[in-house]
């Protein structure tokens, strides 16, 4: 199964299309959803002493009918409870109908301990708050002890956002259809799905090439073809040029930690373009990595001339200011692929429409912008605002306007680029809340963008190979221990 996330809209028209393609009618899709949620219910808590599954009216409700006739037919003790009919003559309809279990009003929901829960109130296309009797129901089930698993996404969440509308079913487990949703990997929506179980019902792959989904959960399938791998004949100068900018004397820590890791990602040769007063400290610490004085444009302009790097990384211990901004907007007017970090996204706060328009005047995307949350809302205060909801489409918006690869940093990152690509991250951990990881992560993106692998998978493999790091670590990491735990991921994506 590829990686491919659908909306709520696109899993409809996976099911349309299906059910058009004449070989499965929308009610034996139905028989067959219901009969996944019910195999995975009796497979982990086949011995529960009752089962409750909560029935609304469209499909959602059409399968958990289906669950309620499988399960008791094992045997199991059934309640379903239902405040409102499906349309008459849906498949929803059919299969209320067929069900062994007469439903009981919602309104006398209690659940005992130990049962199992099974909501199949709206699912993902719910776009209003709980309310009610619905609302009750999922309340009385959340403080109640028992396990809980919802059909497709919980009631209350936003399907397509991530986002609770109100009160949201708690589910130890979601079991979902064909391909994740957003709100399976957006947060508050991944806290509040569990496990999340993909069931495959019987929907062809080849729906994808009509529906052509843009969003992607962020795993190396997607982006393992095109990770540098050194050939026979490779030598440090194929293997890309990467130079990263140091800050003063006592702010240099970010920039050697980024330019490690743009070295341990492969990078035949990686420069620390030190102001003269860092020079003394800088050489101290470094080794493989090579020292060039750098302070002024013209000094700036020789060193592009004569060693022609590949990527560069500008912020991390930087400083805020006129300098960072002068030296971004000189390197986009360069062949070179530039990555934007902390002190340089902050020092366009109040100009960010000088740093786009640059953006906008190269001929393809080049500019890898690094924003944590804050960072966004200041670099795109019309987006970041709060009025777009879903982290998705904020990050893809916000890849428009800047003309950039965004990597819209969170415990669910996403990475999103000009033409409408994205790809939502879903092996984050909170072991890399530490300093300097994200310094590390701008080194790994620019050293593996300066081996030529392009910036929209750069970016995708740079963020999931920077937590497959952390996670190998563990805890008690500190941002020195990634470079060197990132090249061994990347070795093992590479089998070498």
């Amino acid at each position: 199964m590829t990686d491919e996330i659908l909306t709520p809209a696109e899993m409809g028209e996976a099911d349309r299309l299906t059910v058009a393609g004449g070989s499965i009618d929308g009610y034996r899709l139905m028989l067959r959803a219901g009969y996944a949620v019910a195999r995975h219910v009796l497979d982990h808590h086949g011995d529960a002493p009752a089962f409750h599954v909560l029935c609304g009216p469209g499909n959602n409700g059409g399968d958990g009918y289906v669950v309620a006739s499988l399960l008791a037919e094992s045997g199991g003790n059934v309640h379903v409870w239902s405040d409102d009919k499906p349309r008459a003559h849906s498949d929803a309809a059919i299969a209320r109908r067929d069900c062994r279990v007469e439903p009981a009003a919602l309104s006398d929901f209690k659940p005992g301990a130990r049962s199992v829960v099974i909501d199949a109130l709206f699912g993902a296309g719910l776009n209003k708050p709980l309310a009610g009797n619905a609302a009750a129901a999922v309340e009385r089930s959340n403080a109640a002890a028992v396990t809980r698993i919802a059909i497709d996404v919980p009631s209350g969440l936003d399907g397509a956002t991530g986002m609770a509308l109100g009160v949201v079913f708690e589910a130890d487990c979601t079991v979902t259809f064909f391909r994740k949703k957003p709100a399976h990997l957006l947060y508050p929506g991944r806290g509040l799905c569990g496990r999340i179980v993909v069931a495959d019902i019987g929907i062809r792959d080849d729906v994808l090439s009509m529906i052509k989904p843009a969003c992607f959960e962020n795993t190396p399938d997607y982006w393992r073809a095109l990770l540098p791998s050194p050939g026979v004949e490779t030598h440090k100068y194929t293997r890309g040029h990467v130079a990263v900018f140091s800050g003063g004397a006592t702010a240099t820590g970010a920039s050697r930690l980024s330019a490690l890791a743009a070295a341990r990602s492969g990078a035949g040769a990686v420069t620390l373009l030190s102001p003269a007063e860092s020079l003394a400290v800088n050489a101290t610490h470094l080794t493989s990595i090579m020292l060039s004085r750098c302070e002024t444009d013209r000094e700036l302009r020789a060193f592009l001339g004569k060693r022609k790097p590949s990527a560069m990384v500008l912020g991390p211990g930087f400083g805020i200011g006129a300098r960072a901004r002068d030296i971004a907007l000189l390197l986009l007017k360069e062949e070179l692929h530039l990555v934007l970090d902390a002190d340089a996204i902050t020092s366009f706060e109040d100009n960010s429409a000088a740093l786009f328009a640059s953006a906008h005047g190269t001929p393809e995307t080049r500019l890898v912008l690094t924003p944590h949350e804050g960072e966004f809302r200041r670099l795109f205060p019309g987006i970041g605002d709060g009025n777009t909801p879903s982290k998705l489409e904020r990050a893809r918006a916000a890849a428009r306007q800047a003309h950039a690869v965004i990597i819209y940093k969170g415990a669910d990152t996403v990475i999103a680029a000009p033409d409408g690509r994205a790809a939502i991250n879903s092996n984050g951990t909170p072991l890399l809340a530490t300093a300097g990881s994200g310094d590390v992560l701008s080194g790994v993106t620019a050293g593996l963008m300066a081996q030529g692998m392009p910036p929209f998978e750069a970016a995708c493999a740079a963020v999931h190979v920077h937590a497959a790091a952390a996670n190998d670590l563990g805890f008690g990491l500190i941002a020195e221990d990634l470079p060197a735990a990132a090249a061994k991921v990347i070795g093992r994506l590479l089998r070498i």
